[in-house]
């Protein structure tokens, strides 16, 4: 107040000097006074605002007992589940240990407490677990692991116990808790308190399970490596089942599956469309399915005919087509090169069947290359990882040998091209430093030698994939001009060119 007073003063007597009236500076300096009035009143609400309510925790305990979660039936049973046969196979003891327990125990034998499915997203782990409770009609709880974290200390853990009371007056039951790490992670001296808590909960209750209690801990994760050891250990979760990405018959089971309901046209030969999604999840196969359907309505056809699939499949990898991207005729020509590039080194050394070149924008991409392995692979050598170092490096290469400059295009190509030298270094002990494994944590302190072995290996096959574009510079120029001509090649397409330009050569010899 007292601040206040002194700068009317000093702004009353500034006044006075220039010569206002009584009544002016009376008017004036009242105006001052409630411009500061009404700031510091407008500061005081906001620094209110920001300031946290008081929380009360049993009231937040009484809001929390309110979201039970109630059992329910699955509907879901093994014959949705396409393959994972070996899988399937292993878990009919748990259903029968569920649906018979008498002839176990005389055994002596108990049910395992816990099963852990771990993998890459989409392969089938959700879907495992409710065909689980749907073949023996158990009780089921499912629930998230991050609905388990909350900044209260104390309400994660009593959601964890609740969980488990109410599973084990509905037993059999199964729970099943989907990204469980995010409360099962390794505990660190930095760890959250509140998360700490609640995965001794989660501990405590597995190992307080009777005997005669039918309680069975479904997890699913996609990070293994993260869980916390004391979770990991016989007497919690005792079987560890990894659900990777489906094989060529998986994957012809699963599209049968997810088009059984659907009029597929009789030209459409599932077996040829798995063979075409290699490396894709049960996730991806049913998103491809349900694409093409709707596809298939925008076309006011009557069925679903190949086109859409290949639509679908390529809107999968690629991403949407970007139908109005307005591209400059020379942009155009780098991208046709880029792609050619790709796919001639693709062809020289026969890594993959080619399907599809396009430079049609795409999601993020100008151009594309679509591969299509000739068969599911599990093992790859040196020689089989730099190609694919070399066909990615392709398309930088073709840009420098005919434009005589490199664009920003590369950089998907460069970061998986990198990706793949990093993982020969440090996990597959495939580079000058010998038979040795890089764990992350200790890599920063060898990080100079590691990144030069990379450095080594991109270099070595980007001089490779030069050499190989040299010295077929007519395949290039010609598989260019044609990508530029049409903006799309199949694989049937690439073929020709590369005859036709081929006896192009012969004849030119001949003469």
């Amino acid at each position: 107040m007292l601040c206040l007073n002194a700068i009317v003063t000093l702004v009353m007597i500034g006044l006075y000097r220039e010569g206002f009236s009584y009544l002016q500076m009376r008017s004036i300096t009242m105006a001052i006074q409630i411009l500061i009035f009404a700031s510091l009143f407008t500061y005081y609400r906001r620094l209110k605002n920001l300031q946290p309510e008081p929380v009360n925790i049993k009231t937040e305990n009484k809001k929390d007992d309110k979201k039970e979660t109630q059992p329910n039936k699955s509907l879901v049973n093994f014959e949705q589940v396409a393959g994972l046969e070996e899988v399937k196979e292993e878990l009919q003891e748990i259903i029968d240990f569920i649906k018979n327990p008498e002839k176990y125990h005389k055994m002596g034998a108990r049910v395992p407490k816990g099963i852990l499915f771990y993998g890459p997203p989409g392969t089938g782990k959700t879907l495992l677990a409710k065909a689980i409770a749907g073949e023996t009609e158990a009780s089921f709880f499912p629930a998230s692991g991050s609905e388990f974290v909350e900044k209260y200390v104390g309400v994660g853990a009593k959601r964890v116990r609740t969980l488990f009371e109410k599973a084990k007056k509905e037993t059999p039951s199964i729970i099943f808790i989907d990204e469980i790490d995010a409360i099962g992670a390794k505990r660190t001296i930095d760890s959250n308190n509140e998360k700490d808590q609640t995965l001794n909960q989660l501990l405590i209750e597995m190992d307080g399970f009777h005997t005669d209690q039918t309680v069975i801990v479904i997890g699913a994760t996609n990070r293994l490596d993260l869980l916390d050891e004391a979770l990991l250990r016989p007497g919690r979760f005792d079987r560890h089942i990894y659900i990777g990405n489906p094989d060529v018959r998986t994957r012809e089971e699963i599209l049968k599956v997810h088009t059984k309901d659907k009029p597929i046209d009789k030209m459409v030969d599932i077996r040829n469309l798995a063979k075409r999604t290699h490396g894709m999840s049960g996730a991806h196969l049913a998103n491809i399915a349900n694409e093409a359907a709707i596809l298939a309505v925008r076309n006011n056809k009557n069925t679903i005919g190949i086109s859409e699939f290949n639509e679908a499949i390529e809107k999968v990898i690629a991403g949407l087509k970007r139908k109005n991207a307005v591209i400059s005729e020379k942009e155009k020509r780098i991208v046709a090169y880029h792609e050619a590039g790709h796919a001639l080194v693709g062809k020289i050394l026969n890594t993959d069947c080619i399907s599809k070149v396009s430079i049609l924008p795409r999601g993020e991409a100008l151009g594309y290359v679509i591969h299509a392995p000739n068969e599911d692979k599990y093992l790859a050598t040196t020689e089989e990882l730099k190609n694919r170092i070399r066909v990615l490096l392709g398309g930088r290469a073709g840009e420098q040998l005919v434009c005589g400059e490199i664009s920003t295009g590369a950089r998907d190509d460069l970061k998986k091209a990198t990706e793949i030298a990093y993982q020969m270094v440090c996990e597959y002990g495939m580079s000058n430093l010998g038979n040795r494994v890089f764990e992350p944590a200790f890599l920063k302190n060898c990080y100079e030698i590691v990144d030069s072995e990379i450095k080594q290996i991109i270099e070595e096959c980007y001089e490779d994939a030069l050499a190989l574009l040299k010295a077929n510079m007519h395949f290039l120029f010609s598989i260019a001009h044609e990508l530029h001509e049409k903006e799309s090649l199949t694989a049937e397409e690439l073929d020709q060119i590369m005859q036709n330009t081929q006896s192009d050569i012969s004849s030119h010899v001949g003469t």
